[in-house]
């Protein structure tokens, strides 16, 4: 099979619950689907379940997590924060967290966090969280501290990282705006009573190809986090469920069930309001397959920045933000080029379910292009 861009996109999309006959119907089987959903930005991830979603809200996303606790908030893939359904921590916390710790022994050397220091925080953090305790990070490093453990600068930060890829915390309930740190076992016993997988890499690798595919090697090594060795070892034992598929950038792989029909495309444009660090913007090594080259900056102009984008039938064809007003909210879209007027209507659609969404009226402005 070989697939252009264009039917690439399309295919992805639908595979990311981004086509409207894809939506998800709850955060917690969004989350699951995607095998991870990131969330280094934790308001960015509610508004990349509703951009998956019909009929959610912010409140049902924060109830999911919060009380429901269909899902983790924590570091996983790559070792950033994601939000991880349940039954999948166990997997991703014993693939992603090794890694993830080895790729952060230079930084723990320059913070005089050695291993003798780090074994002794875990201690601390469990001895003060124990027993349903909530501290926000302030509350947290001021407790270490009180124990002898270093907590200045970016040390705290990675000490909390380091005890929750090491499954010992997780970020429980919000407090006043801030989020807390909560003892994992406590927060979401049923992790670790999730069932494990007979072959975790393959299960890795087909949980990838489930939510990403058509797919390379190479985006399923920068999407995991994975060493080279693991990474190849579980592609080759995915290929056997798989058809190859050639793309313009190299052959790749889609499981044998996915493949219905590829190249289909929707009678109307679907048009999404994707934010910043979406799980579409990162799950893949390059991105010209959703933007053009020529606008390629507006979306990652480097840095680690992944802008907020406008999606049409996948591809990223404006930036976009949110402008607070006195009691509504503003959708301030810069497109990449004029769009067609036959957009108009899906944009202002996608921008009336946000505000329902956030619970406010929002309305539409754009800006150039």
């Amino acid at each position: 099979m070989q697939l252009t861009w264009e039917q690439a996109r399309r295919v992805r999309a639908r595979r990311q619950h981004l086509h409207e006959a894809s939506r998800g119907a709850s955060a917690a089987a969004i989350a699951r689907d995607l095998f991870g959903l990131q969330s280094q930005e934790w308001p960015s991830a509610q508004l990349a379940i509703h951009a998956r979603s019909r009929d959610l809200t912010q409140a049902d996303v924060i109830h999911a997590r919060e009380i429901e606790r269909a899902f983790a908030l924590t570091w996983s893939l790559r070792g950033a924060l994601h939000l991880v359904a349940a039954e999948d921590l166990q997997l991703q916390l014993a693939r992603c967290g090794p890694p993830a710790v080895r790729g952060a022994r230079s930084r723990y050397q320059q913070l005089g966090l050695s291993e003798e220091v780090r074994e002794r925080a875990l201690e601390a953090i469990e001895d003060i969280l124990r027993g349903g305790q909530a501290l926000t990070r302030p509350q947290l490093a001021e407790a270490l501290e009180a124990r002898g453990i270093p907590v200045a600068g970016q040390a705290i930060h990675h000490l909390v990282r380091f005890a929750a890829l090491r499954g010992l915390i997780c970020l429980g309930a919000e407090v006043d705006g801030d989020l807390t740190y909560v003892l994992l076992d406590e927060w979401l016993p049923m992790a670790k009573a999730a069932p494990y997988p007979d072959d975790p890499l393959l299960e890795f690798a087909r949980r990838y190809l489930a939510a990403a595919s058509p797919a390379t090697m190479a985006d399923f090594k920068r999407w995991s986090g994975l060493g080279a060795a693991s990474v190849k070892a579980a592609w080759k034992e995915v290929a056997a469920e798989c058809a190859p598929v050639a793309l313009p950038d190299g052959e790749g792989l889609m499981l044998e069930q996915q493949i219905d029909a590829p190249a289909e495309s929707s009678p109307a444009p679907t048009v999404r309001l994707l934010p910043r660090y979406d799980n579409y913007l990162l799950s893949h090594e390059r991105r010209a397959f959703m933007v053009a080259d020529a606008y390629a900056k507006r979306l990652h102009p480097g840095g680690g920045l992944i802008r907020a984008c406008v999606i049409i039938d996948g591809e990223a064809k404006a930036n976009w933000k949110l402008a607070k007003r006195r009691a509504s909210l503003r959708v301030v879209v810069e497109p990449f080029e004029p769009l067609d007027p036959a957009i108009l209507p899906a944009l202002e659609a996608e921008v009336e379910s946000l505000g329902r969404f956030l619970n406010t009226n929002a309305d539409l402005r754009l800006d150039g292009g």
